[in-house]
């Protein structure tokens, strides 16, 4: 944002969309107290308060709403025409922005993103990672990473990274113990890691072989709502897990988690890297796509 003429603008956006200063200012890499010296700024040049400020909370005023109404397609379409400008850089420099799940974003990390920092160095990865699905342009972001079964119609897609699964695992330890599950329903003798959704809502394991779908609705001794925790607790011999392949691959190769149940996790929609339409795309964001196709 500094030094591209709209910052003042950025601001207003920024606050307006994230309903608080703090936040606002995370985004826009700014002190709480810099984001208020802008919107102070800008206040006393249109003449009107934009905001009502309480300890606790932020909204627009009625001239707020309106002027931020007004302006959002303006700036846009600045941006873009900065974008053209940069676009003409033969070195691919300047920030990417990209919205992704937690799991998508560690399956594409070393195949796709690292490698590609490594080639343009002069280009920032932007990486947040969130359970919701999020309207990319209106959120800021240049690129958008989901399985591909739940992009937007509107955008435009490229498969990415390698085919994926389900697996349910435990450690060796355990199932000397307490023996192996051979259909779904058996897990419910077993004590297995609940999983808490994103929206707060406890994960049911869902398999399907041929044509036969289950959802299990399993029970254990504890609820995560992260895979590297849920991952440690089942090395530990806890009890049994339930994660994408990709992340507990190196265990099962290695031995220490051996996996169950395999003819009942069938292939996942792939991943997809998406993004809208661009006329004139900056020369980091067309090196990011190339690179996309090219290790898709």
């Amino acid at each position: 944002m500094p030094g591209d003429g709209l910052s003042e603008f950025d601001a207003v956006l920024a606050i307006a969309r994230r309903g608080s200063f703090r936040a606002a200012a995370l985004e826009l890499g700014l002190s709480a107290t810099a984001l208020s010296n802008l919107i102070a700024k800008l206040e006393r040049r249109v003449g009107v308060r934009l905001f009502n400020r309480t300890t606790r909370s932020v909204s627009l005023t009625d001239a707020g709403q309106t002027f931020v109404e007004q302006v959002r397609p303006a700036v846009r379409t600045l941006h873009d025409a900065m974008s053209v400008a940069r676009s003409q850089l033969e070195t691919p420099s300047g920030t990417l922005r990209i919205n992704a799940f937690a799991a998508g974003a560690r399956e594409v990390l070393r195949p796709l993103l690292l490698k590609f920092i490594r080639r343009y160095p002069q280009v920032h990865i932007d990486l947040v990672t969130e359970g919701r699905i999020v309207d990319i342009v209106e959120a800021g972001f240049d690129l958008g990473l989901r399985s591909a079964d739940l992009v937007p119609s509107d955008m435009i897609a490229i498969p990415v990274g390698p085919p994926r699964s389900f697996a349910v695992v435990g450690s060796p330890t355990y199932f000397e113990v307490n023996g192996e599950p051979f259909v779904p329903p058996d897990l419910m003798r077993h004590a297995c890691l609940r999983i808490r959704l994103p929206n707060g809502a406890l994960h049911r394991w869902q398999f399907q072989k041929d044509a036969e779908s289950l959802q299990v609705d399993v029970h254990g001794p504890i609820t995560l709502d992260e895979a590297s925790l849920a991952r440690m607790a089942v090395l530990d011999h806890v009890g049994i897990g339930y994660f994408m392949v990709s992340d507990v691959r190196e265990d099962i190769e290695a031995g220490r988690l051996v996996r169950v149940l395999q003819d009942w996790t069938p292939p996942l929609a792939r991943l997809s890297l998406y993004y809208p339409s661009r006329r004139n795309p900056s020369a980091a964001f067309k090196a990011l796509i190339d690179m996309a196709r090219e290790v898709g």
